[in-house]
């Protein structure tokens, strides 16, 4: 019988960021985050206020609000928290679930080790951040 961990390695092993694990390296990140449901409009996190958790999206969608506008969506295989978790910041955006919304989240105090622990996946976050910025500097804002 499969397990809801045997489920969750499943699917973080057809995510890109994972892309470079060996089974049981995906296996044994699958039993560090926590499964986390949001209601279709439901608040993840609040710009400006403390938010301190790293989120992968594993489906539905999440509307990033800053400033009230709507900036990006972000769907399945994507992250949100890191920047502020990093950078011991609150976030810069809303996160809102467009659609009902399933995460794995990371604590914020456990971002630091998992990242160094696991440097092929912080290289793979590291060129999506990349990539962001590039993006946001070439619609310049």
């Amino acid at each position: 019988m499969r397990s809801a961990a045997d489920d969750i390695s499943e699917t973080l092993a057809g995510l890109a960021i994972f892309a470079d694990l060996s089974r049981p390296e995906v296996e044994r990140i699958a039993h560090t985050l926590e499964e986390r449901y949001f209601a279709q409009d439901e608040r993840v996190l609040r710009e400006g206020l403390s938010g301190s958790a790293f989120y992968i999206i594993l489906d539905g969608e999440a509307a990033v609000i800053a400033g009230g506008k709507r900036v990006n969506t972000l769907g399945r295989g994507e992250f949100f928290g890191e920047i502020s978790v990093l950078l011991g910041e609150a976030p810069v955006a809303d996160i809102i679930a467009a659609r009902p919304l399933r995460c794995l989240v990371l604590p914020g105090e456990l971002l630091k080790e998992f990242l160094q622990t696991n440097p092929r996946v912080c290289y793979r976050i590291l060129v999506a951040e990349a990539r962001k910025l590039a993006n946001a500097t070439r619609r310049g804002g």
